[in-house]
């Protein structure tokens, strides 16, 4: 990674210099059981954790700490800060940014910011993937797309890194101009806006202007032209910086046709502008990934990778774990979709159930969380428009999907948590059964799935 001096760190911070032992660094952590020799503290503070409580075990291995505490005479007498270098600063996660900010200017490499509703993480891997055959890549880990994550990301860059691809994620108004304010991207992807984390948002106006907060920053932003509401919202924004739209229309910059999707997968013509196509046979199932593999080829196509390699990534990559992960268990079609869940996801997760059905279709469907006063309404609408659907069996899991599971006409079980939906679907499952698994990340739907 960069070497940070504490010259640069003071000057990012504008923070006070307490002990002045140790004056470069070679990475920042903020967890004092992974930290790593040479690497720089940072003591956050949360809402159930505070930093500073571990400062004494990060400074066993760490080289210093910026912390936002007072440190006593006693403290530098006594032992552990001998020998480190402390930073004292108002806000520690304030400074956390502004070193990242820092480093992101002094490499000056091209950064691509992904948001959306859905479809980020898969994204931003497929992003990664097709530029990687060309170029050094850096990525969020995971979905570390926050406040925290993406500042954390940055802090990581590489002198060999080319270009970097971070997601961004918001819960509430003003956060993606906030990671924008970070991470100041020159791209833009937008993948969708539908209704998710409502809790934090007025409205569905709301959310959408908070995603569309990146294009104040953004030189070329990549959109989803299928996604009509999202249009609505750049075409008002007066964005004037350079579009490339993505569908299933001939109209637009990059575009599908004659989509055909299999059991697993699918296969479908690529378009890049108008001179250049493909024919591409993505293992990831959904045709809602297929405008995910879009924007991902359209960023490809904007820094010249060739369609051939473009074509070759897609065809590899295998999806993201817990993303509509398909499974055969004791001859059983599973698809796993666990990591989270709004109804835009949950409806086409619902949808690829009924697609792949062969003999009986099961949905298990937990709580659909941070919807605030939609909660109860959404999640009525899914159960009664999912009984229009070739689906025969309902196992409802948590309080808000069991209130509503009457709404459907099929055979219906309620389970007040994933451990007890698990006893169900192991009593009535049988061989030939088709197992949509999925719900919110704080239903831990996963462990219906533990044998």
């Amino acid at each position: 990674m960069v070497s940070l001096r504490l010259e640069d760190i003071v000057g990012a911070t504008n923070g006070e210099i307490i002990l002045n032992s140790i004056r470069s660094f070679n990475g920042i952590s903020i967890d004092s059981r992974t930290i790593q020799a040479g690497e720089l503290f940072i003591a956050l503070r949360g809402k159930r954790f505070d930093g500073h409580d571990f400062l004494q075990e990060a400074l066993k291995i760490g080289s210093g700490a910026i912390v936002s505490a007072p440190v006593t005479g006693d403290e530098i007498e006594t032992g552990h800060l001998r020998g480190k270098t402390i930073v004292c600063v108002k806000d520690s996660l304030k400074a956390l940014q502004r070193i990242a900010h820092y480093i992101r200017l002094k490499r000056n490499l091209p950064v691509i910011g992904i948001t959306g509703s859905n479809g980020k993480t898969t994204t931003k891997e497929l992003i990664a993937s097709i530029l990687s055959t060309k170029h050094r890549v850096l990525k969020n880990t995971g979905n570390l797309n926050n406040h925290i994550g993406l500042p954390l990301t940055l802090t990581k860059v590489d002198e060999t890194d080319e270009v970097a691809v971070l997601e961004m994620g918001a819960s509430a108004p003003g956060e993606i101009r906030e990671l924008c304010e970070i991470a100041t991207p020159d791209y833009g992807v937008l993948t969708n806006v539908s209704p998710c984390h409502l809790e934090g948002f007025k409205d569905m106006i709301s959310l959408r202007r908070t995603k569309l907060e990146i294009l104040d920053y953004v030189k070329v932003a990549i959109v989803n032209a299928a996604d009509d509401f999202l249009m609505e919202g750049v075409k008002a924004s007066g964005f004037n910086g350079r579009l490339v739209r993505c569908g299933i229309k001939n109209d637009v910059e990059v575009y599908a046709t004659d989509i055909r999707l299999h059991g697993e997968g699918s296969t479908f013509y690529l378009h890049l502008g108008r001179d250049k196509s493909v024919e591409v046979n993505p293992k990831i199932s959904g045709r809602f990934n297929v405008s995910n593999i879009l924007a991902a080829a359209a960023v490809g196509y904007l820094f010249t990778i060739s369609p051939g390699d473009i074509k070759n990534v897609i065809e590899s990559f295998r999806g993201v774990p817990m993303r509509l992960e398909i499974k055969e268990q004791r001859g059983i079609k599973i698809i796993s979709d666990v990591y989270n869940a709004n109804p835009a996801s949950m409806e086409e997760a619902i949808r690829e159930l009924a697609r792949l059905k062969k003999q009986r279709a099961v949905a298990v469907l937990g709580d659909m969380l941070e919807l605030g006063i939609y909660e109860e309404e959404a999640h009525r609408r899914i159960v009664r428009w999912m009984s229009s659907l070739p689906i025969d069996i309902f196992i409802a899991v948590g309080p808000v999907m069991s209130s509503v599971a009457s709404e459907f006409t099929g055979k219906v079980y309620k389970a007040q948590d994933a451990g007890e939906a698990r006893k169900i679907l192991n009593d009535i499952s049988r061989e030939g059964d088709t197992v949509l698994i999925k719900g919110s990340r704080g239903m831990r739907m996963e462990k219906i799935l533990e044998i």
